[in-house]
């Protein structure tokens, strides 16, 4: 997984659909990942599956491909700079339920605003935006 920067959550995926195609749980493949990690041998199968999964990881979506019109760099700073203070506002207090309601909301309006499908993602998207000649 370390090949492949990526959100835990992009992780577990990944971890998921390798262990689909080699036809273990989740549980068995990261358990093999980790004794593999300490020198015990992968399964071929799961092995395979694994780079097979990370394969598709990194390989761009038809639908990220597409040309898109992009906000204006005022909207696109504007946006960003919310989620930053709504990401700021949730670590001071994380049990804060209107906190997590607030990045979400924001988070959200980000990836719909620059056509993404991860935050990460579009929170890259907005920061070339904004550092790309005017």
């Amino acid at each position: 997984m370390a090949a492949t920067p990526c959100s835990a959550l992009q992780a577990a995926q990944i971890l998921a659909t390798a262990a689909e195609g080699a036809h273990v749980t989740p549980g068995q493949a990261a358990a093999a990942m980790i004794a593999g990690s300490r020198g015990a041998t992968v399964p071929t199968h799961l092995e395979r599956s694994l780079r097979r999964a990370i394969g598709n990881a990194r390989t761009p979506s038809l639908a990220a491909a597409r040309v898109a019109l992009l906000p204006s760099r005022k909207r696109t700073e504007e946006v960003l700079a919310e989620f930053r203070r709504c990401r700021s506002r949730l670590a001071a207090s994380p049990p804060d339920e209107a906190a997590r309601r607030a990045v979400d909301d924001a988070a959200y309006t980000l990836c719909v605003m620059l056509g993404r499908t991860s935050v990460h993602d579009a929170v890259l998207a907005a920061e070339q935006h904004l550092a790309s000649p005017a």
